[in-house]
């Protein structure tokens, strides 16, 4: 019984961390600021 559950909190660490490596890891700074109203009106004409 032992085994299972640390086989199942293993699993869900390596899920916490594909997670965050997917979410996090490309960027420095976080989230990318939005986008200027210059850039999209400039794409609608």
């Amino acid at each position: 019984m032992g085994l299972i559950l640390l086989e199942a909190l293993l699993a869900l660490a390596v899920l916490v961390l594909i997670v965050w490596w997917t979410m996090f890891s490309g960027r420095q700074k976080g989230e990318l600021p939005p986008p200027d109203e210059k850039d999209t009106d400039s794409h609608k004409k």
